[in-house]
């Protein structure tokens, strides 16, 4: 009992249910014809797939900026570097890795920019970082049309200009980190490249918050007062965790891209902020604190309960509502994880 009370303090009650309820579900799995192996490698999918995306916060965090909601920025630098190695035809694993150099001028460029208008506005970060998002994005559904691409494989057919919505990544980077040393056994397939991919990046980023720069850049985010008093350009450092995040952001859509199969223009990064952020406050970060361990933990959880849910709900009431079942369930964890932000930042 004393072991349990332990746990609760240590990980706090909800984040306690969440695991159970995860575990639960692999549980009830077999009783209603949902194969384990397969939810097993669902969910391992999903984590890898976003994990990136949700390590993109923790540079933010650490320097004060708060929870990145301006992750389209570098969203939309991600899809650039994609759609431009399509263009330029490159294929397999190559086209993936100019993708992440083509898109990494616009993620410095549109970070740095992001960096200096959030040092303008200290203390509403979140509010403006959130109309950077949308107001980017809304931008963007503009250029997509105007740009001038003319690979048969992403124009519109009729006119030969102008993006379509979706874009399929097959013959291009289709898999490229999935298939990379993936272990199969039987049914369950473990995308060791992706995995392997996400542990390369979180282990540069632990590194780096370990080194004088890092280590500056907690300060600056923990005490910005004292750090300024210790001989510390606070807004250098703040746009410096700015452009981190950003062409993490990039680096991220990139790898959902290449398991996802279709590359999501137009109105498809809005959505993306959000299940970052709940990812990450769910895993125990707070809105000036994260550590790797809970981008770990909270994409574990968010995209477990995510996946789970749908496949064992449908197969006990033997009726397709995935979709609903994973609407109320990505938009409930996502609300409880930004009133928990709420709650610490009172």
């Amino acid at each position: 009992m004393e072991t349990v009370k332990k746990i609760v303090a240590k990980y706090g009650l909800p984040r306690v249910i969440i695991t159970l309820f995860l575990f639960a579900l692999f549980a009830a799995a077999p009783f209603v014809g949902v194969r384990v192996d397969e939810s097993v490698t669902n969910t391992l999918n999903r984590f890898g797939m976003n994990c990136v995306m949700v390590l993109a916060m923790v540079p933010m965090i650490h320097s004060g900026c708060g929870l990145n909601f301006g992750l389209p920025l570098g969203i939309i630098s991600g899809l650039l570097g994609a759609t431009l190695a399509i263009q330029f035809e490159f294929h397999g694993l190559l086209c993936f890795l100019m993708a992440i150099v083509l898109s990494t001028p616009f993620a410095v460029i549109l970070g740095y920019g992001y960096g200096k208008l959030l040092n303008k506005v200290k203390g509403g970060e979140m509010m403006i970082a959130t109309y950077v998002g949308f107001s980017s994005v809304s931008f963007m559904c503009i250029m997509w049309l105007l740009l001038p691409y003319t690979n048969a494989s992403m124009v519109w057919g009729y006119a030969g200009r102008g993006l379509r919505t979706t874009i399929s990544t097959e013959g291009y980077f289709l898999h490229a980190l999935n298939d990379l040393f993936a272990i199969s056994l039987g049914k369950l397939v473990i995308p060791t490249g992706m995995i392997l991919f996400f542990a390369i990046l979180a282990f540069a980023m632990w590194a780096f918050l370990h080194t004088k720069t890092g280590t500056a850049m907690t300060a600056v985010g923990s005490n910005p007062t004292f750090a300024r008093a210790c001989g510390i350009n606070v807004d250098r450092i703040r746009v410096l965790s700015v452009v981190m995040s950003t062409w993490l952001g990039a680096v991220g859509i990139l790898v959902y891209e290449q398991s996802f199969g279709f590359i999501q223009l137009y109105m498809a990064p809005f959505y993306m902020a959000l299940p970052a952020v709940s990812a990450i406050l769910i895993g125990g970060a707070s809105v000036n604190k994260a550590s790797i361990t809970n981008v770990i933990i909270g994409t574990l959880l968010f995209q477990g309960i995510l996946t789970m849910t749908p496949s064992v709900m449908n197969s006990a009431i033997h009726t397709d509502m995935s979709e609903v079942i994973r609407i109320i369930v990505s938009n409930g964890m996502i609300l409880y994880a930004l009133t928990r932000k709420m709650e610490v930042a009172r």
